[in-house]
């Protein structure tokens, strides 16, 4: 058995603090922009098998019990005490939370309380430059703040974290756009924006990530289709090799975040380059009984100082718990193979995985 007495989720969202019904819980529980096929529910997934084998036991039902049986004892129970079992038994034991999307979600304060944990803040670039921009009335007033408002946030959060990717694609040009550059994508995106209206722009996109780059903090990037909104065509991490070797040798750690189903290109990028380290979790929470699988071509091609565990959990305290539980059995599962055919030592297994649970994102992000 390997021992991983001690999770970091090293990027996640905090959970609702309202009452869900059965198809708001579905829509928050699966990656899908539709309803599900006519007789079926989104718990027909991987990850909805996964959250009713391991949640319902926390909060006290048997496993893999009907959906709206889960659902019952969850109101039963009342949000706030059901996040409270939930997070508690996932084994997390610190979370870096992304505080940027909009809705009811806790903080990283609210959510180690409710998860008796420790947790830190993770500050999404993008809506940090929408905020700046709704107070800022000219270009100059704009880039000024913006570069104070990202020094700032490094004073206090533990990385930074960008779906450029996302938003434009990750082949954005490598290099630190010229001043003059800057200047018209501002003005332009300025002149063109009505408040709340989202950064699309490549030039600033890569002009903030810049500014990120040069805080030292590590940041963080989402790639793969585990980022809602990602398009297959631009979310595979190779796109991002150019950005990936400009920034070599500055200081500042790259952590790829969502690589599933690049999982080995993610994990390739990691092996080449000093300064990338790569995700394995949120993979493993859409794979569900196949996690193992995924999780062992991550370990095939990065070296394990390089590989970091998050649940990449967002508004749901279940997906938590499947992250942490999925990674745990995956990781046993593959490493205690390894030993069982005498390929590894039981001893370094137990150091590999220590490092993976939270060694690693302990040493990167400065933790202690």
């Amino acid at each position: 058995m390997i021992d991983t007495p001690s999770l970091v989720d090293q990027y996640c969202h905090g959970v609702l603090r309202t009452e869900l019904g059965l198809g708001t819980f579905e829509a928050r529980l699966a990656h899908s922009e539709g309803p599900p096929a006519p007789g079926t529910t989104l718990f027909d997934t991987q990850t909805g098998f996964a959250v009713r084998r391991w949640c319902p036991p926390l909060l006290g039902l048997e496993p893999h019990c009907p959906p709206a049986r889960y659902l019952a004892r969850r109101r039963e129970l009342g949000v706030l005490e059901a996040s409270r079992r939930l997070l508690r038994g996932s084994g997390i034991t610190t979370y870096l939370v992304d505080t940027s999307p909009p809705g009811d979600l806790t903080g990283p304060g609210e959510t180690a309380s409710a998860a008796d944990a420790s947790a830190h803040e993770v500050v999404r670039l993008e809506p940090l430059a929408e905020q700046v921009a709704d107070t800022s009335g000219t270009v100059d007033s704009f880039l000024a703040n913006l570069a104070e408002s990202v020094h700032a946030a490094a004073a206090h959060a533990v990385a930074f974290a960008s779906v450029a990717g996302v938003r434009h694609g990750l082949a954005l040009a490598p290099e630190p756009p010229g001043p003059g550059e800057v200047r018209r994508a501002a003005g332009r995106w300025l002149a063109g924006r009505r408040a709340g209206g989202e950064l699309s722009d490549p030039v600033l996109l890569r002009h903030l990530l810049w500014i990120a780059v040069a805080s030292g903090r590590p940041l963080q990037l989402h790639a793969g289709l585990g980022a809602p909104g990602a398009r297959a065509d631009r979310a595979d991490p190779v796109l991002l090799a150019d950005f990936v070797r400009a920034t070599a040798g500055l200081g500042t750690d790259l952590v790829l975040l969502h690589g599933y189903p690049y999982q080995r290109q993610a994990a390739h990028l990691a092996g080449v380059f000093p300064h990338v380290h790569v995700d394995a979790g949120a993979g493993l929470v859409r794979t569900g009984a196949r996690a193992a699988a995924v999780l062992a071509e991550t370990l095939e091609l990065a070296p394990f100082g390089k590989i970091l565990f998050s649940s990449g959990a967002r508004a749901l305290p279940e997906l938590h718990v499947v992250g942490a539980r999925l990674f745990r059995e995956a990781l046993g599962r593959v490493l205690g193979t390894w030993v069982a055919e005498g390929s590894w030592s039981a001893g370094d297994a137990e150091r590999v995985a220590g490092m993976i649970a939270s060694g690693n994102a302990r040493r990167v992000y400065g933790l202690g």
